[in-house]
């Protein structure tokens, strides 16, 4: 019985991870050296060997040849990484992505280098989008600075051209991550306005020393990611998890809670340990896609989603 439980487990994982790299051939492949595994055990030939050595060469294969690599073909919008280099307050950032999208796929690219300074950080809002289950959502960072600009950290699959997401590979290392840098305009509407998808804004009561660390630490994983390629996953690499890491450096006292994994709770929980603001709000937020959405043509996107 342990037998067939262990190879139908090898298969489930097996099969999975083989079809999101390999699709049919992965699966055929898969399904003839266990059918050979199952015989030998049917004629009561040696089979636990067997099992152990199919079972060895899916690990070696997925831990040991499955790679992040940082050359791959990839997709317009996440085809660079931040990064930069700080002296003293002044980052200046290479690579921010300043797109135009004309529709939810479409876009003018662009990208640019800036200088911020450091010490004229005004204050942060955590972004969530919900484009489905509102328990999960993507997280971004947004910074004020005293020059009116604001810039929106995102760590984010980096998928490869005409790859899309799926949360499933997203156990099966079938991305790397990526760290975006862009301004409210692009990142933002992008979603709220091309994608619909349901955005909250909510302010953080951070000082600016801590969010000056938090800026610091997305600068060191822009240059790690850029230097050194890595996995996304779904469970324990993607938005949420970096994200409550980074905020952590700001915020030691900022402990572990289910959030990390439900990223849709985590505002609830900063809210209660009164890392957000506006109490009466309880933590959800201000709805900022109908703003955006009922905006005219042409208007200061910052100032829209902030109307008061």
């Amino acid at each position: 019985m342990i037998f067939w439980a262990a190879l139908a487990l090898l298969a489930l994982w097996g099969g999975t991870a083989l079809w999101v790299h390999y699709r049919t051939p992965g699966l055929v492949l898969l399904l003839l050296a266990g059918v050979g595994v199952a015989a030998l055990r049917l004629m009561a030939l040696p089979a636990w060997p067997a099992l152990a050595a199919l079972t060895l060469a899916l690990l070696l294969w997925f831990f040991l040849w499955l790679r992040p690599r940082l050359d791959r073909d990839w997709a317009p919008d996440v085809s660079r990484i931040v990064t930069g280099e700080a002296q003293g307050d002044l980052v200046t950032l290479h690579d921010i992505r300043t797109f135009h999208w004309t529709s939810e796929t479409e876009a003018e690219p662009a990208w640019r280098s800036d200088s911020y300074d450091l010490s004229q950080i005004t204050g942060a809002d955590l972004f969530t989008s919900v484009w489905g289950n509102p328990k999960i959502a993507h997280l971004l960072l947004s910074f004020a600075f005293a020059d009116g600009r604001r810039l929106v950290f995102s760590v984010e699959i980096r998928r490869e051209r005409g790859e899309v997401f799926s949360s499933i590979g997203g156990f099966f290392r079938q991305f790397e991550l990526a760290l975006i840098a862009a301004p409210e305009e692009d990142i933002l509407r992008l979603r709220t306005n091309l994608r619909g998808e349901e955005v909250r804004r909510y302010p953080l009561t951070l000082s600016p020393a801590q969010l000056r660390k938090i800026f610091l630490s997305y600068l060191a994983l822009g240059n790690r990611l850029a230097g050194q390629a890595r996995f996304y996953n779904t469970l324990t690499a993607n938005c949420t998890t970096i994200v409550w890491q980074l905020v952590r450096v700001g915020a030691p006292e900022f402990g572990w809670h289910r959030s990390v994994l439900l990223s849709g709770l985590l505002p609830d929980w900063l809210h209660r340990v009164g890392l957000i603001e506006d109490p009466a709000k309880r933590g959800h937020g201000v709805r900022i896609t109908p703003l955006a959405q009922s905006a005219p043509e042409g208007a200061d996107y910052s100032q829209v989603i902030r109307p008061n």
